[in-house]
This record gives structure tokens, sequence and C-alpha cells, in this order.
């Protein structure tokens, strides 16, 4: 079987604009509160059984956005399967990380953290936060306020996912709606990171 991480990056159909802006707000804050070098947004594919890259904040951001690898490959993989969080403080010491698909993206991060983005029962993707600071990774309330924010953005982010299945916006929601899934995330960015209007 052919890997589709060492193909070049297919880039998934364009969202509309306020879906971007969601994506992009979503991985940029992770990387705020975290103090992170990167942050990401994946979607799951499920009828091609992948994981895409749909926002990028920091190291990759030039070029990862549509990259595509197996949805049972790496710790996203695991935390899509699992519906489960995880963080792993040293990753040379972890089976679950696969150094190779880390190798494919550009940078090989020493430390990660992953949350499932779940709407009702079903995992829609992952967000994964690259090195974040080590005070941000050492206590189980920092992994609860990435579990949290995942689940808040995976409410707004459902838009995205169900446009990944198929033409159209399934969803059933109006450029209003979607106007509002993202302020939904800038009111979440400012309550946790403080920050004034």
């Amino acid at each position: 079987m052919t890997q589709r991480t060492e193909s070049p990056a297919t880039p998934v159909p364009d969202a509309d604009p306020a879906a971007r802006e969601l994506l992009q707000s979503v991985v940029d804050v992770a990387r705020a509160i975290f103090g992170a070098q990167a942050s990401s947004v994946f979607l799951l594919d499920e009828s091609a059984h992948e994981l895409v890259f749909q926002a990028v904040s920091g190291r990759g951001e030039e070029f990862l956005v549509g990259r595509r690898f197996p949805a049972d490959r790496g710790i996203a993989g695991w935390v899509a399967s699992s519906g489960e969080p995880m963080v792993v403080d040293n990753l040379s010491d972890s089976a679950a990380f696969d150094r190779s698909l880390a190798r494919s993206t550009e940078y090989v991060p020493d430390a990660m953290m992953a949350a499932p983005l779940i709407h009702g029962d079903r995992v829609i993707g992952v967000l994964q936060v690259l090195d974040p600071a080590p005070q941000a990774r050492a206590s189980l309330p920092e992994l609860d306020l990435l579990f949290l924010f995942a689940r808040q953005a995976a409410a707004a982010l459902r838009i995205v996912a169900d446009r990944m299945g198929g033409p159209g916006d399934r969803t059933g929601l109006g450029p209003d709606r979607r106007a509002t899934a993202v302020r939904l995330v800038a009111e979440l960015e400012q309550l946790l990171t403080g920050a004034p209007d």
C-alpha cells in the first residue's frame, strides 16, 4: 500500500473564509495557551481513513495544510481511535510516536499533547500541541484544559468535518451560524487567555 504521507500535499476542498478563520483561531489559541512550538488540527476523513491537517500554527504552517496520513498512525491516530487525550513528555520513549511520520513533516518534537475533537459520540479529529512549555504539560489540570478546549472547539469545527464527507454543507448551517461558530472560538480564547476585547 502506498503511503500518502510521502506524496505532495493534497489540499482538501476550500472551506469558506469563516471556517478557515475558525480553524486558524483554534490552533493559534492552543499554541499560545500552552507556550508551544506548534499546534495543529487534524480532521478525520472517514471514507479514506485518514487524518488531514486542516490548520497549523508555528512550525510547518507554510506547507502542512492539506497533508494526509493514515488515521491509525502515530499519537494523533491513537487519540483519534481511542477518543482519549494523551500527553507525552519524552517522545523518544513512546511506542505510539511514529518518528518517520514526524520526519516527513520536517519537524520532530520532543514532547506532545493531543486531545480528540468529539461531536456527540464521534471523534471528528485531533487537536495537537507540539513541544509545549514544560510547565504547561506538567499537571493533570493542563491536560484537562486541553481536553476542554478541544471539546469546545469541536462543537464549532463540526461544520468543517461535515464538509469533508462530500460536497455541500450537510449541516444545514448558513453563513450566520458559521459566523457564530467563529465568535464562539474567539470568546473561548478570551476566557482561556484572559485577553481583553
